[in-house]
């Protein structure tokens, strides 16, 4: 329904940042920009280098696995700074992920951007409560970012480790931000780290240590993904176009969604 959805546009602003970089600019971040980031109520390329022509954000930040941690949490810094009064919910992801905004408006209608929350694909290891996969991407609530960066000024969280994931979530887990459950109400996974065909090829060929870090039980083949998917990790820029197409455009006729929560 088109209209539920414009009136979510308005009603659940989502600010989404994408960490990229001057070698991925043309590469990876464009084919974003072309597709699934028009969708945000805000959109911005966050790189070591400015750009005003593409345009990206310059953080001063080196580029580098090694520098993900620090990247995450200037971006959000930047974000707060500048960025805070126009949107309530602040989606990071990478270059290579691929997101649905409106069914991501869906799953945060229902919550309060007061509330101290983040939403991801949620693993186990390491923190009590889980944390969210960089990859698949996460999204916080406008109260866990004044946490996250207000943490930061008052040194109640500090650089601890270049895993950017798993520090971000044991700040907040710290500032007392919950690790929200972003499954649909038949318990399926909303969030993915793999790209689409690797979570519905049984069994999951990538990563034997999925489902070890899974926080919930993995389901394979048909029961992997909502049919109101938020994410997919490791998508080529090919596939941004085609999943695009797929997610908004492409329709059997006569079909009715056999999903209507």
């Amino acid at each position: 329904n088109s209209s539920q959805a414009r009136a979510l546009y308005e009603r659940v602003r989502i600010l989404c940042w994408v960490m990229t970089g001057p070698r991925t600019l043309e590469t990876k971040a464009r084919h974003v920009r072309a597709t699934w980031a028009r969708h945000c109520n805000v959109a911005l390329f966050m790189s070591s280098e400015a750009d005003e022509r593409f345009p990206a954000v310059g953080l001063p930040v080196q580029e580098g696995r090694h520098q993900l941690y620090w990247k995450t949490i200037r971006a959000f810094q930047y974000v707060h700074r500048h960025h805070l009064g126009q949107a309530d919910w602040f989606l990071k992801a990478d270059d290579d992920t691929f997101l649905v905004a409106a069914n991501l408006r869906w799953l945060l209608a229902g919550h309060s951007p007061e509330r101290p929350i983040y939403f991801g694909k949620r693993f186990k290891p390491f923190v009590k409560q889980g944390y969210m996969s960089g990859g698949a991407g996460y999204v916080l609530s406008k109260e866990a970012l004044r946490r996250f960066v207000a943490a930061f000024a008052s040194r109640a969280c500090t650089h601890t480790s270049a895993v950017e994931d798993l520090a971000l979530g044991q700040c907040l887990e710290k500032v007392g931000v919950e690790a929200g459950d972003s499954r649909d109400t038949w318990g399926r996974e909303t969030f993915h780290p793999f790209p689409p065909e690797s979570h519905l090829t049984e069994p999951l060929p990538l990563d034997r240590f999925y489902p070890q870090y899974s926080y919930y039980p993995v389901q394979w083949a048909a029961a992997c993904c909502s049919d109101l998917s938020v994410s997919f990790h490791y998508v080529s820029g090919e596939q941004m176009y085609a999943l695009e197409y797929l997610t908004h455009r492409l329709r059997p006729y006569g079909y009715r969604p056999r999903y209507r929560p």
